[in-house]
């Protein structure tokens, strides 16, 4: 809590790694979160959380469970800021403007005097706050420029509200009040942190409705009575009951049918069906029996069951799922890091341009332009924008993570989203993850078995999609030849082997990466570990091996294979969303800042960026950078 820009969120990660215990950290500036990796024996997470307080931040473990309604409180407090400042700045504007007349220039100008302090005091001391706090560390951030600019603002619009006839009339020199530009800087950046929220709020959408997917309460059986209790009272070994439309609250294994009933509407049959596609992608499971498995989340299509509680509260695969994509989320991609490195030096170098564009005009113009020096030393503070740049790849990647995850593909980091687009060769496993495994048949009856040992529904068609994109293919089987070149060809694969050990795998992948191959491995055994440890980019089943999944960078929940493609084309666009964004971030400081320096005036034209528009023209390029990542939540990949 308390970040203002990337500067902030590349402080708080420096001070947590400083910290002994601490291994990694990972800071989210978009996300407003920290990843850290620790060791609980020798530092605890109140004490991250005394260390980062001392820092000018607060930490707010997530175990203390009230981090939305800080974020609720947080969200009011920004909103009634920002509601008085536009009053302020309507009233201030209609005075400046004569829409308001309060007596002669004198009094109008104090009257302003008044209006602003009561802006900056109220609406803008979280600036003042942050940036003091900055400074107490030898730190700066966004905060910095917006306190430094508004204060100059306003103080040379004091002094000459009081002096300015006695200072500057006597020297000849033109002069005004700046109390509209102090009150516009306020209200535009606090306008556009709101904006920049609310918008931010969206890309976590991913994130709460997975949150939603498990029930509020389950229906605990207690003897021959049942009772309505909230989901976190529930044990291991509870039986719990559940009908037609319920949403399991935790994982468990079924011990009882009790009969066939359908949700209103819907036709009765005597299977008991789960709806599992928030799990495996597939809107109905085979008929459950007792015994079978039943995931926290999962709806009940039709019947009634009982089941007994195994995985409760975090153990869960839905909680599992929800840590992974929030990781993700958290973790950051290569080219992050460079925008991170970027923003950590970017206060300090627009601070110094300020100073020299100061100095410039003063020395070229000398007494006469020293207002013109201010203003513009003020337009380079308020117009440069970090905060663009630190949400560049962060937004885009909580949208393309949290996109891929409604699509049941469940990216652990940032960087397998990033590599995905590269991939130019696919190592597929078959049995299990081309195929589905059936009973073994005697060599003689194979082919007329074959009829029958198993391609997964839409396997060619992925495949195909694949090759279209221009991806090599290589089917690894410790099948018979014949069957690794029936299954083969039936998936519409050129290059198979058959009888692979798990080293003909890893040997695979490695000679493909030696010919320039960037290699993704397809897997979901013990058996493919190897080669998925290996490849650039592991992908593994999610009715694998808790060994493959563990080792792998993406999971596809369910059997769809046509989400491998779906990954593909999500990361291209994702990467692609980060290059555009860094893009505009750079390009708006490059074009912006000369034109808020005045250069334009050096050859005769006499227009420069305000510090009014220079305010504006920030809070807008932060808003169009997560706006334009949000565009990803609606691409039909």
């Amino acid at each position: 809590m308390g970040m203002a820009c990337a500067g902030c969120a590349a402080n708080v990660e420096r001070h947590l790694r400083e910290l002994d215990g601490v291994n990694s950290a990972n800071v989210n500036f978009a996300a407003r979160t920290a990843l850290v990796d620790y060791d609980p024996d020798r530092i605890s997470l109140q004490q991250m959380k005394e260390a980062i307080l001392q820092a000018g931040f607060d930490l707010v473990v997530e175990e203390d469970r009230n981090v939305e309604a800080i974020e609720k409180r947080a969200w009011r407090m920004l909103l009634r800021r920002v509601v008085v400042s536009w009053v302020l700045a309507v009233l201030c504007m209609s005075i400046s403007m004569g829409w308001i007349l309060v007596g002669d220039v004198n009094m109008r100008n104090q009257t302003l005097f008044i209006i602003a302090l009561m802006n900056l005091v109220y609406c803008g001391r979280p600036f003042f706050t942050s940036a003091l706090q900055r400074l107490r560390h030898g730190e700066t951030n966004m905060d910095t420029l917006v306190a430094l600019s508004t204060a100059i603002s306003f103080l040379f619009s004091a002094f000459n509200t009081f002096w300015g006839e006695q200072f500057w009339g006597s020297r000849g020199v033109e002069w005004n009040t700046w109390y509209d530009a102090s009150i516009m800087i306020i209200t535009f950046v606090l306008t556009g942190r709101l904006m920049e929220a609310r918008a931010k709020n969206s890309t976590a959408s991913a994130i709460r409705q997975l949150m939603g997917m498990a029930p509020k309460t389950a229906r605990l059986v207690n003897g021959d009575e049942l009772s309505e209790v909230p989901i976190a009272t529930l044990q291991p070994g509870d039986i719990i009951e559940m009908k037609a439309g319920d949403k399991a609250p935790v994982d468990g294994i079924i011990t009882t049918l009790m009969g066939n009933e359908a949700p209103s509407g819907a036709v009765g049959g005597t299977d008991f069906l789960m709806d599992e596609s928030t799990m495996t992608g597939e809107p109905l499971s085979d008929p459950k029996q007792p015994g079978d498995r039943i995931f926290c989340g999962t709806i009940v299509h039709q019947g009634r069951c009982r089941y007994k509680a195994q995985q409760v509260g975090e153990q869960t695969m839905l909680a599992q799922m929800i840590r992974m994509v929030q990781q993700a989320q958290g973790s950051k991609a290569p080219v992050q890091r460079v925008a991170d490195r970027i923003a950590s030096i970017f206060v300090p170098t627009i601070l110094l341009l300020s100073l020299l564009t100061f100095l410039a005009w003063w020395i070229i113009g000398g007494e006469a332009q020293l207002p013109r020096a201010l203003l513009s030393a003020v337009s380079v503070l308020v117009i440069a924008c970090p905060c663009a740049l630190g949400l560049a790849t962060p937004t885009a990647l909580m949208v393309g993570i949290g996109k891929a995850a409604q699509k049941n593909i469940l990216v652990k980091d940032a960087t397998a989203l990033e590599h995905l687009r590269m991939t130019s060769a696919i190592v597929i496993d078959k049995t299990g993850t081309l195929t589905i495994p059936a009973p073994q048949v005697p060599e003689s009856s194979y082919s007329a078995a074959t009829t029958r040992e198993a391609l997964k529904p839409h396997a060619r068609e992925a495949m195909q999609t694949l090759r279209d994109m221009g991806i090599d293919i290589y089917m690894m089987s410790g099948d018979k030849e014949e069957a690794a070149a029936y299954w083969a060809k039936q998936a519409g694969i050129d290059h198979y082997q058959s009888r692979a050990l798990p080293q003909d795998k890893e040997d695979l992948v490695r000679r493909l990466q030696a010919e320039g191959h960037h290699v993704a491995m397809i897997g979901d055994g013990v058996n493919d570990t190897q080669a998925l440890a290996l490849a650039d980019v592991s992908i593994a089943m999610g009715k694998g091996t808790d060994v493959a999944m563990d080792v792998a960078q993406v999971t596809l929940m369910g059997t769809d294979l046509r989400r491998i493609a779906d990954a593909i084309l999500l990361s291209k666009k994702t990467t692609g969303m980060i290059r555009q964004n860094l893009f505009w971030a750079f390009i708006y400081n490059v074009v912006c800042i000369p034109l808020a320096a005045g250069v334009p005036c050096l050859f005769g034209h006499d227009w420069q960026i305000t510090p009014i528009w220079a305010s504006a023209l920030m809070a807008f390029s932060s808003v169009s950078v997560v706006l334009n990542s949000l565009r990803l939540k609606f691409t039909n990949t």
